[in-house]
């Protein structure tokens, strides 16, 4: 896309993402050849969320026990990694009692539809999904976010968090994570940079692949070390984005507990 200044050097040129650092807005900026263009960065703190995280330990058990915790027929969204853990949970949800729909690429579009739509319209059901569930859900009552396993950054985390709570009211985004998780996590980053490598040629290459494999890596690791820190997990998230708050929240469990 940075060929467009040369193609149309005249034409004015505006980039839009939802959720970005400093780094990522930088990149932008570059890649793009927008030169001295511009930025405008919106806050990054919804107060009205609560951020819970533990430690995975049979998160399926973890989940029904966060899940009647909260008062009955709440909309929310239960975040997955794989399309076979989004089809198990639904169906463990659906025995449990909860109206409870899966959603990943894998269905049928018209299915994907059909549910997407119910969970629109209705209230009290819980979508099951894979981060292909997201771009233009606008639900306002969505009453919680939860990740039963770690998403891929802190961008994405606060993407996806960010669904709960639109109506202004409280909301929650809870989230297990284990060790073995991120592990994984960090072993598809270099099998997909291996990858994308093969298509990547010209001068320059490698160090292109190097470099968005570090990228990635360091945003792994600031997502372990949100899951891990002491500290009050709303400055945390915040500091990433280039935000300051001032006092702790007392509105995340380290805070609360």
């Amino acid at each position: 896309l940075g060929e467009l200044a040369d193609l149309f050097p005249g034409v004015p040129r505006l980039a839009l993402t939802a959720t970005a650092d400093d780094l990522t807005r930088a990149d932008i900026v570059r890649q793009l050849r927008l030169g001295s263009a511009r930025v405008f960065a919106a806050g990054f703190d919804r107060p009205n969320i609560r951020y819970l995280v533990e430690l995975k330990d049979r998160p399926e058990r973890q989940l029904l026990a966060f899940l009647r915790s909260r008062p009955k027929g709440e909309a929310g969204i239960v975040y997955r990694m794989s399309r076979k853990k989004v089809e198990a949970t639904a169906q463990l949800l659906a025995a449990e009692g909860f109206v409870a729909l899966p959603y990943h690429a894998g269905l049928g579009a018209a299915v994907r539809e059909a549910n997407q739509e119910r969970f629109m319209r209705e209230e009290g059901v819980v979508m099951v999904a894979t981060v292909a569930f997201g771009m233009g859900v606008d639900k306002p009552n969505v009453r919680f976010v939860a990740h039963l396993d770690p998403p891929t950054s802190l961008e994405a985390y606060h993407q996806e968090t960010g669904r709960a709570g639109r109506d202004g009211l409280p909301a929650v985004a809870w989230m297990t994570y284990g060790l073995g998780d991120i592990a994984m996590l960090r072993r598809l980053v270099t099998m997909d940079s291996g990858v994308n490598s093969r298509f990547e040629g010209g001068e320059g290459g490698g160090e292109s692949r190097e470099r968005r494999e570090r990228l990635k890596q360091q945003k792994l690791t600031a997502l372990l070390g949100y899951c891990e820190t002491v500290n009050c997990r709303r400055q945390v998230l915040l500091r990433y984005f280039g935000q300051e708050l001032p006092e702790p929240c007392g509105n995340c469990d380290i805070c609360l507990t």
